[in-house]
């Protein structure tokens, strides 16, 4: 993946980030704009670079990333489980680059900088996703459309892949998962934080272990299997997402305890309270609204004065 400075969005800077893979026979590239460079981005690249390509290399030759190899002892080599995933999903052999033997990248190497001179140089866009519209029709019209480095025959790129293509390998019949997935659980209030953002979650799931699912567009956390909130997904820093399900739930939560601790203190007050509470229950009457207007009157005249009137109440009532 190469850098290309940073992009505005909304009150944020985020990293511009591309990934780039090259087909070692006929020099068809694939390139994908980031505003990250997470392993989740790397992995979706591949993924996105197949299925634009039409299959899968039966090798893909890596510098020595991060995401690719954690560990590395001569030709001893520990890779990163989800690169073994990902390519144990799609059958191909990840092969790094022997340390300090640059020319072994120069595939991709020069097609980075082809992609800076040729296409990002002086570009304007609005965003990431005209970014990476814009890097799609000019490898179509442009990259592919060029005469095949080296090949004396006169070949395009295009006619190039098009022969080298039925010697990929086929894509399976799903795409493999590319999506952040990580536990999280929330503090006092009822929002789960991720990258720098806070999403709001059912009130009844504070402090509860749940498991957050994001993808470039959306967040998702999901309660073991349930799906208890889904947001679009924010790249700016320190906003506030809101389900209005989750407020409303929250506000009349609010209410009820509010409500339950105006009748405990009219119980306490005055004895009288508790049978003319019952008695509006019976009559199928607000008690929300008569437990408000009752703390009102205990207020204006006190719990004896109050508690005289509903005896008296409750005797008319009868």
């Amino acid at each position: 993946m190469g850098h290309f400075g940073t992009l505005p969005v909304g009150n944020t800077r985020r990293p511009l980030c591309c990934f780039v893979l090259v087909l070692g026979h006929s020099r068809a590239l694939y390139a994908r704009f980031f505003l990250d460079m997470t392993l989740e981005s790397f992995l979706k690249g591949h993924v996105l670079a197949f299925q634009a390509l039409g299959g899968v290399p039966r090798a893909l030759l890596y510098d020595n990333l991060k995401s690719v190899v954690l560990e590395r002892a001569g030709d001893a080599i520990r890779f990163h489980p989800r690169l073994l995933e990902l390519a144990g999903h799609y059958h191909f052999a990840p092969k790094p680059c022997a340390p300090y033997r640059g020319n072994e990248k120069g595939k991709v190497e020069r097609t980075i900088r082809y992609l800076r001179d040729s296409f990002f140089a002086a570009r304007t866009f609005s965003g990431v996703d005209d970014l990476n519209a814009q890097a799609a029709r000019w490898a179509a019209e442009v990259a592919h459309a060029r005469h095949l480095p080296g090949d004396v025959t006169g070949r395009t790129v295009a006619t190039a892949l098009e022969e080298e293509r039925p010697r990929l390998l086929p894509l399976p019949a799903h795409p493999f998962p590319t999506d952040v997935v990580r536990p999280v659980a929330s503090g006092k209030t009822p929002y789960v934080r991720f990258d720098s953002n806070d999403y709001s979650i059912p009130h009844t799931l504070v402090k509860k272990p749940l498991t957050l699912v994001a993808s470039e567009t959306r967040v998702r956390v999901l309660d073991g299997s349930e799906e208890v909130a889904s947001h679009p997904r924010s790249f700016e820093k320190g906003r506030t997402l809101e389900q209005p399900g989750h407020l409303a739930a929250l506000a009349d939560a609010k209410a009820r305890a509010h409500e339950l601790r105006g009748r405990d203190l009219l119980r306490a007050s005055c004895p009288q309270a508790e049978g003319f509470l019952a008695a509006l229950a019976q009559r199928d009457l607000s008690l929300s609204h008569h437990t408000a207007q009752l703390l009102k009157l205990l207020e204006l005249h006190g719990a004896r004065a109050l508690d005289e009137a509903l005896a008296e109440a409750l005797r008319k009532g009868r």
